[in-house]
Parts: structure tokens; sequence; C-alpha cells
């Protein structure tokens, strides 16, 4: 009756992965092609008895308390492409970045660093970027390529940045604590953003015409306080959020209702908050949301049916059977992982392949958080790499008309590099996660 079986569990695979790969070349959403694929598996493989067992497993993940954190943070992101928190923010970092040659595009990673603690989203924080800082450079002579590659590879940290909300997906597939991941997560996001500065400032002080002398304007005293009251809000907000976590007095989930709150409260402050402007952030996130949800869906019913077909045992004995030497499987995982970064949203990946990666990490002995940041660390790549790379697009949609997507890719490659020295420092050394 169920001829699908027929094929085994090696031909099954093989059969599910080019029709994954055939519907999405197809235009068709990952969430639905995942369904798709599920639906016809479970019906060819088992008969339609075994529906419910897929639709009990899709439950599972959508009714997860920590779930609700997801849209919280985006309601923050959301809120904050609405007010003037941001450009103020970017004006008071002018204090600091000022006396550097360098000193905007050094400020705009600060600036990235701190709006990616405060929500832990990507796209919001790019386009946010690409309207504040990227106009400056370019009016102020800074090299187009450098310009371009800050914005979007500072722009990208809210993968690694605490509250991410990479890390809280990842969390929830892999049956982690994502406290512990945001502790651990902390250092490397700031190795990476240390690598950015360090980076601008010598292509700055080494390079000709990449960046305009600095500006040695005296700023009056009245002006340094307007421009710092513009960095006391947003630091506050950092506080609350990533305060309560680490100090033991709220769950990741209650502190993401802290952070709207205290953006809200920060708009109201600034008489900026108007019924309008929350129901345009509402409804964002959730369109933004229910992508996550039905990408999520999706993903759980695939891997379900894939689970009881045998499929991850033995994807698993293919992946440990390529090698003895468990750093060579942790690369190979990683270059899996970048290739599918190529084509894929990175909930998708992490949906697909955790349930998959997560035993094998732990049977090779290794610590699942610290996985966990390199698989964060690992998408920070893939928002960048071409041909789909979200970050290009996100700041093609905001840039000049005369900056073409090629424009955008090329000008990643360094900051490209640069990731990748960090997840391979990350494999060298778990021990920067503090684990």
């Amino acid at each position: 009756m169920f001829e699908l079986q027929s094929l085994g569990i090696e031909y099954g695979t093989l059969a599910m992965f080019v029709l994954l790969l055939g519907f999405l070349l197809t235009g068709m959403p990952l969430a639905f092609v995942t369904l798709l694929i599920a639906l016809i598996f479970t019906l060819g493989w088992f008969g339609p008895m075994a529906v419910p067992l897929i639709t009990s497993r899709v439950f599972s993940f959508v009714s997860s308390f920590v779930f609700v954190s997801v849209p919280m943070f985006v309601m923050m992101a959301a809120i904050l492409d609405r007010s003037g928190i941001a450009r103020d923010l970017f004006d008071a970092m002018r204090l600091f970045g000022g006396r550097l040659k360098g000193g905007v595009a050094v400020q705009t990673i600060f600036v990235a660093v701190i709006l990616a603690a405060m929500s832990g989203i990507i796209g919001g924080e790019i386009v946010l970027l690409g309207m504040l800082a990227l106009p400056q450079m370019l009016r102020q002579g800074y090299d187009k390529n450098l310009a371009i590659g800050v914005v979007c590879a500072g722009g990208s940290l809210g993968t690694m940045v605490p509250p991410s909300i990479v890390l809280i997906i990842y969390g929830l597939t892999a049956n982690v604590s994502i406290g512990d991941l945001f502790t651990s997560a902390f250092i490397p996001g700031f190795m990476l953003a240390g690598f950015y500065v360090a980076y601008i400032l010598f292509r700055s002080y080494t390079g000709k015409n990449i960046a305009p002398p600095p500006k040695t304007e005296h700023i009056p005293r009245e002006e340094k306080l307007r421009l710092l009251k513009g960095l006391f809000l947003p630091m506050l907000v950092v506080f609350c959020v990533l305060g309560s976590i680490y100090g033991g007095i709220a769950s990741v989930t209650e502190a993401s209702a802290v952070g709207v709150a205290g953006v809200i409260a920060s708009t109201i402050v600034r008489r900026e908050f108007s019924l309008a402007m929350l129901k345009s952030a509402a409804l964002q996130t959730l369109s933004t949301c229910g992508m996550i949800v039905w990408i999520g869906i999706g993903a759980s019913a695939l891997v379900g049916v894939f689970n009881l077909m045998g499929g991850i045992k033995f994807v698993s004995a293919l992946i440990t059977g390529i090698s003895d030497d468990p750093t060579t499987i942790i690369l190979f995982m990683m270059l899996i992982l970048f290739i599918l970064g190529m084509f894929l949203d990175w909930v998708g990946i992490a949906l697909l392949t955790m349930p998959i990666f997560v035993p094998i990490v732990k049977d090779l002995g290794y610590d699942p958080i610290w996985f966990g940041v390199l698989f964060a660390m690992n998408m920070q790549v893939s928002f960048l790499s071409p041909p789909f790379g979200p970050a290009a697009f996100y700041l093609k949609s905001v840039a000049p008309p005369d900056i073409s997507l090629g424009d955008i890719f090329k000008s990643l490659l360094p900051f490209i590099c640069l990731q990748i020295l960090a997840v391979a420092l990350l494999i060298i050394f778990p021990g920067i996660t503090g684990r």
C-alpha cells in the first residue's frame, strides 16, 4: 500500500532532498514546501494513520512558552524602526567617534551593537543604518565599499548579540537553556564587532582615500548634554532587558516584555508615541512572526516524518562516518550550514538541521551551548553570502540607485572573511564562549 517505503531510507532521503530543492526552485515559500513534502511522505510511507503523530510534533513547537519572546523582540524592533531613538543614538555616538579617522564607520558598528542588544532583529537594523549611516559616510568621502560593508556587517550583528532571535530558535530546537546561550554568545558577539572595528581602523589609516581625516570641531557643552540624552534611553532599555536576564530577575520571555514596555515608554518620553505607530508596529510583528511560525510548523512536520522513517539515524551515521576526528565532523557540519545559508532562511536551516546535528554534537562530547553559538556565528556568514544574502537585499531597498547588488556583494567579501575567522577561532578555542 505504501509505495514510498520500497525506496528504502537511502533513496527516500535522496527523493526528499530532490523534491525540496525542486519545489524551492519554483519560488514556493519554504514553509509550504516543507509542509507539502511532509504530507507526501507521511501518506506515502506510513499511510493516513500517521498524520496525528506529525501534528503532535508541530503542536509541541508552537506551544513552547519561550516562543512568546520572539514576537516581543520583533515588536521592539518594529517600534524602534518608527521612532527617532536610533537616529539620536547615532548622533550621540559622534561624541566618541569624531576624533578617529574612520570614526563614522566605527560609531556605526557601536550603534549596531546597541540596537542588536535592544531587539535581536537583523533586517530592520540594516535598513535603519542604511538610511542613517550610509548617506553620511558617502557624503563625507568614505570608500564606497567600506561604507556598504560596515552597514551590512554591523546590521547583521543581531544574530550574535543577545537577545538574538537566532539563539532563541536554536534553544527551542536543541532544547537547551536560552539564558546560557545568551551568556555564552556575549563575548563572541563583541569579539566579532571588535574585528570589524579593527578592520575599519586598519583600512582607514593605511589606505588612500578610504576615510576622511577626523574632524576636530569643538562641541559646546549644551550640545554634548543633548547628544548624551540620546544615548541614555537606549542604554537603559538594554540594561533592563539583559540585566533582568543575567541577574536572574526575569526569564527570557519576561525580559522581552520588559523590553517592549521600555521601548514604548521611551517613545512616550520622547513624545513620539501614537496609536497609529503602535498599530503599524503590531502589523509588522504579525507579518514577521507569522513567517517564522509557518516555517517552524513546516520544518517540524518534515523533521518529524523524516525521523519516523529512520532518516535522522541514517544521516547521523553518514555524517559521523566521514571521519574518526570529531573536529572534522564539526567542520563538515559548518560546511553544510554555510552552503544551506546561501539558499535558505536561517529559521528553516535551524529547524531542519538542528534535530540531526545536536544529538551528533552531544555524542561527540561537545557542549550543545557552544555549538549554538557556533551556529549563530555561521548564520552571520549566511546573512552576507551571495547569491541570496538577505543583508544585501535589505540594504539595496534603501541604498542610492547607483549602488547595485553586485557592488554590495563585492563590498561584503572582507567582512565574510572576518566572520569565517571568528567561526574558526570558536572551533579552535571553545573557551571563548565560557563553556
